[in-house]
């Protein structure tokens, strides 16, 4: 009888065990996708199909509405388990319900990688009409969490030289990555200053202008979560292999994998 016990527990407990390394070893991402300018609503989920689930990785894609570009159906229960968070979102204001879930799991120290318009995600425009309840904003979203100040970017056409960033060469998400294959297709964005306590990784310059930072990692809040965030991500720069292997580490570093 006690052996019987014994092997029944012993069943439950390497279940149990079984449960929790799964989760480990199978972090679930969760996009969140939102602009009319990139294609990233075709480009990401490709991405995470082709880079990302091939590592284990679970997937979730939250799109917006498109009936209702500011709502963001299954945001809310998506996060409730997500280990990492990818925005690609413009000038959106979620329902004031989906906007404190993102708050709350960035409070929770949980890490986000930002791409492109997700400096300015959730911020309105000096010039736009305020938005009235339930929907929201979150103005000050590009320094508080990405670290950066997004104030606009050059005119599009020249390409953007990517160098690394002085002393990030060691850096766990420039692992691997070959900079002189590394070209920025789209605009070059206009973003300093970096906040204080920012790690700028890759620096982006185009001819007769100066530098600007086009990627770096920043710690949030009292939990210190981890942020990525690159101002890349144009469509054909999803055709460069360095920059999707950017993404890769990113998204491994996001949530302390190796890879």
């Amino acid at each position: 009888m006690m052996m019987k016990r014994f092997i029944v527990l012993s069943a439950i407990l390497m279940s149990a065990y079984g449960a929790v390394a799964t989760s480990i070893q199978s972090p679930h991402v969760v996009f969140m996708i939102g602009e009319d300018e990139y294609h990233t609503w075709e480009t990401l989920p490709e991405f995470a199909k082709t880079d990302l689930e091939p590592k284990g990785y679970r997937v979730t894609i939250v799109h917006a509405d498109p009936a209702d570009k500011n709502n963001f159906p299954g945001l809310v229960d998506a996060l409730r388990t997500a280990d990492a968070l990818v925005l690609s979102v413009r000038r959106r204001t979620p329902p004031r319900q989906q906007l404190d879930a993102v708050r709350a799991y960035l409070a929770a120290g949980k890490p986000l990688v930002g791409i492109r318009t997700a400096c300015h995600a959730f911020a309105l425009r000096p010039t736009d009409p305020p938005v009235a309840a339930p929907l929201s904003t979150w103005q000050d979203f590009d320094p508080a969490v990405l670290g950066g100040h997004y104030t606009n970017h050059h005119p599009a056409g020249p390409q953007t030289t990517i160098t690394l960033a002085p002393g990030a060469g060691a850096h766990a998400i420039l692992t691997g990555i070959s900079v002189a294959r590394f070209i920025g297709a789209g605009s070059l964005y206009k973003v300093s200053p970096l906040e204080t306590g920012t790690s700028p990784l890759l620096m982006g310059e185009i001819p007769g202008q100066p530098a600007e930072p086009v990627a770096w990692t920043h710690l949030y809040g009292p939990r210190r979560a981890r942020i990525f965030y690159t101002s890349l991500g144009h469509p054909d720069d999803f055709k460069n292999a360095e920059f999707r292997h950017l993404l890769v580490n990113g998204v491994a570093w996001a949530v302390g994998r190796s890879r």
